[in-house]
Parts: structure tokens; C-alpha cells; sequence
């Protein structure tokens, strides 16, 4: 089973990821949420998480930053992150991927659009 970490500073994003996780028929355990980056942080120092999907955009600490963080941390540095936003810039995007994120959705994002991402890492 995959634990999983949604970080985006939208509650609403947030239940739809847990609701299209739920949905994709993947062993998918615990869902936890974090609404930007600084607390994903505190997050994962009481979770171990397989997965994270993060939003780019988010206040006090931006996905950017926390991927950095995270590449930057030995315990964390392996967690495959997915980048899931509304930032479309090829910038962000080749930061991301420059960063250490294995992907990137769009949104408005499809339920088919996650599962298809996750599929390698569950």
C-alpha cells in the first residue's frame, strides 16, 4: 500500500485528489494533506509517505521550494513527487523537473490524468 501526501493550499483541490485517488482502483493507503509546503514538512516528520503531490503556487513555502527541501533531506530525497498546478510557464515546469519532481499535471486535471502519472510508482 502507497501513503500518500496531497499538498495544495486549495482544501477543495486537495478533496478532489483524495477522491480520484480513492477512485483509481491502485493500492492506495493513508492520504495525508498538507496546505503548503512548510507543512508538508512537519508532515513528513511524523509520516512516511511513498508519494507526494504537490501544488507549485502555495503560500508561506511554494512547491518549488519544498522540492528542494525534500532533495535536500536523506530520508526524503527518493519520494517521487508529482506536480500537480495550474502553473503552466515552461520555466516552473523545467524548474520542477530540474528539482527532482518524475511529473507534472496540469489543472483542471482529469481523473485519467492522475491514475496515468501514478501508475509507474504504485
Amino acid at each position: 500500500m502507497l501513503d500518500v501526501l496531497i499538498v495544495d493550499d486549495s482544501a477543495a483541490i486537495r478533496k478532489i485528489l483524495q477522491r480520484v485517488l480513492r477512485q483509481t482502483d491502485l493500492p492506495i493507503g493513508q492520504i495525508f494533506e498538507a496546505a503548503d509546503g512548510k507543512e508538508a514538512l512537519i508532515a513528513l516528520g511524523t509520516q512516511t509517505v511513498g508519494l507526494i503531490l504537490s501544488d507549485i503556487n502555495m503560500p508561506n513555502m511554494d512547491g518549488l521550494e519544498l522540492l528542494s527541501h525534500l532533495k535536500a533531506n536523506e530520508a526524503w530525497m527518493k519520494v517521487p513527487v508529482i506536480m500537480v498546478s495550474t502553473e503552466g510557464s515552461q520555466a516552473k515546469v523545467l524548474e520542477a523537473v530540474e528539482l527532482g519532481a518524475v511529473g507534472y499535471v496540469r489543472k483542471p486535471f482529469t481523473a485519467d490524468q492522475i491514475k496515468e502519472k501514478l501508475v509507474g510508482f504504485v
